[in-house]
């Protein structure tokens, strides 16, 4: 099957080092279940099925986090999107995803400089009165340099790796084919909704290769808190900028790692701690356009308590539909209100295809009593972030998994926690979460809010109605000319129906085999007739016919056996 979905020669060399990772990380089972190991033997590549005993002591989270590592860019990528989806893996893999760095060795400034100067237009030395040709990070699709400007503004320029999207085009088409396969062939996998997430990583990423769209991200972000200079983000020099290329402010602060640093600069924890909290919190609840990967690497802190965000790459949208639901959620975790968090909750979950299969009443039973434990405690010993993933992990036990915008913000919203928490121990999420949320309940129930919500409805109605004889129309003349069609598919009959066509296949043969058999015994025994050694001919071609047809009926059975 894999096979004829690989459809292309040129990614069998990429396949058979992906192979190779996983058999040398413990998952040959998987590799020969999803048919990578026929796929390969049929192409003359040879697998080497032995494993290190150091790596197969390892637990299934690290050893899968350590081969998407050696795996390479678009792995260590995806990786970091598994790590945003709580919904779908427990704590421990999520712990495992978050672990991995985009970390890679730096290119030598050589090998970047003839596309750094097509990208400009001109060579770097003619625009830039200083370029550092050490980068001050490199990562896996791109490395960064300090520079300076003409009129002596200090910049970053961002550079994206040469030749790096061939080699993510690559992965990403082996990724959509192997998810394919997975999720059609590998039932115990299919809970975790292979094609789902390797969509939502292919959308990412290809966004995330775009600097263009970075700094568009950048801009909007910078745009939203115009009115807030406790917030920075950097400026973009869009004169310069494109598809491999970012250039833009550079941050003089101190790492949000660096937490010593700002305690020796003087500057105030618990206030950058409710800044960082309250500039996310209003892009995620009040803009609906949001930083996605607010960890301590993209944060600095600079004088006078203000902030900085860096690397747009990763945002999140979440529109007001969304953002109403979230309000409901937060506030009904504040309020220990049961009923509503069981509602916005099972109608997120309700959107997955699994949904149909899920016991509504004892998940909501459960829900019910998990934010009943929570019923008197203070708000400020209340842990939003535990709570939230903890609520997830009972979705996820039914088999229900959130949409990814949902996914998305809620691991934002969890790292943002642990970082107010790690500024202030005694940070109160709940505390600053409130204002928002009562302003977007509040805005819900204005005369303008109840009028648009009406018009649209009524609008709703409207087409309905008015399109409702046409589609009648259409349904009656098929039904007329004979071509209405109910087509119901049940892949477990479809999988057995093909078995059966199989094995009646075979069963033919063998009759077919048998009676060439029979056939042949009673011309050999005919006198005079044509000989071919001392044999009668037509006998023996009958028996040699026989044989070739039950050497062919062996190996057809013997490769079943080992694709099942």
């Amino acid at each position: 099957m894999l096979w004829q979905a690989i459809g292309a020669v040129r990614d069998l060399g990429r396949l058979h080092e992906i192979a190779g990772v996983l058999i040398r990380y413990g998952f040959g089972d998987l590799v020969r279940r999803i048919g990578m190991a026929r796929t390969l033997e049929r192409a003359g590549k040879a697998l080497h099925w032995r494993e290190p005993e150091e790596l197969a002591r390892l637990e299934p989270p690290a050893r899968v986090r350590r081969a998407l590592e050696e795996l390479g860019p678009s792995f260590i990528k995806l990786g970091q999107i598994l790590a945003t989806r709580v919904d779908l893996f427990p704590s421990e893999w999520i712990a495992e995803f978050s672990k991995l760095q985009d970390d890679a060795p730096a290119l030598p400034f050589a090998e970047i400089h003839a596309q750094l100067t097509e990208d400009l237009g001109e060579a770097p030395e003619n625009i830039f009165t200083e370029l550092d040709v050490r980068p001050l990070a490199a990562a896996s699709l791109a490395q960064v340099h300090r520079a300076r400007l003409a009129d002596g503004c200090a910049v970053v320029l961002k550079i994206r790796r040469p030749g790096i999207r061939p080699t993510v085009e690559a992965d990403l088409r082996l990724l959509a084919r192997l998810a394919e396969i997975v999720e059609a062939e590998t039932p115990d996998l299919r809970r975790y909704r292979p094609q789902e997430v390797v969509r939502q990583f292919t959308l990412s990423l290809r966004r995330e290769l775009d600097f263009a769209a970075e700094c568009r991200n950048a801009e909007r972000v910078a745009n939203q808190f115009k009115a807030h200079p406790e917030i920075i983000v950097p400026r973009i020099h869009w004169q310069w900028c494109g598809e491999r290329l970012n250039v833009q402010d550079f941050v003089e602060g101190i790492s949000g790692r660096n937490l010593t640093a700002a305690d020796a600069a003087g500057l105030d924890r618990k206030l950058l701690a409710r800044r960082g909290a309250q500039a996310v919190l209003k892009m995620m609840l009040e803009d609906g356009f949001f930083h996605a990967d607010p960890h301590p690497g993209n944060v600095f802190y600079l004088p006078e308590n203000r902030i900085a965000f860096i690397d747009f790459g990763m945002v999140g949208r979440l529109p007001e539909e969304r953002r109403v639901q979230v309000a409901h959620l937060l506030h009904g975790l504040v309020t220990r209100d049961t009923e509503t968090v069981a509602g916005v909750l099972l109608d997120w979950g309700s959107e997955g295809e699994s949904s149909c299969d899920v016991e509504l009443t004892r998940l909501n039973s459960e829900i019910g009593a998990f934010v009943d434990m929570y019923h008197g405690v203070p708000l400020h010993r209340l842990d939003l972030g535990v709570m939230l993933s903890d609520l997830v992990s009972i979705l996820r036990e039914h088999g229900l998994s959130l949409p990814p915008d949902l996914a998305l913000m809620l691991k934002a919203f969890i790292t943002l926690e642990g970082m107010g928490r790690q500024l202030d121990p005694n940070f109160d999420m709940a505390a600053e979460a409130t204002p928002f949320l009562k302003n977007i309940l509040l805005a819900q129930t204005t005369p303008d809010a109840l009028a648009r919500r009406g018009w649209r409805a009524l609008s709703d109605a409207i087409g309905l109605v008015t399109s409702l004889p046409k589609d009648l129309r259409q349904f009656l003349r098929a039904a007329r000319r004979g071509k209405l069609q109910v087509q119901v598919e049940v892949l477990p009959l479809k999988q057995f129906g093909q078995q059966i066509d199989r094995a009646a296949s075979r069963l033919a043969l063998s009759i077919a085999i048998a009676a060439l058999i029979v056939g042949s015994a009673i011309v050999m025994t005919v006198e005079r007739a044509p000989a071919l050694a001392g044999l009668p001919s037509f006998g023996m071609l009958g028996f040699i016919a026989a044989v070739i047809g039950g050497l062919w009926l062996l190996v057809s059975i013997w490769r079943s056996g080992r694709s099942e």
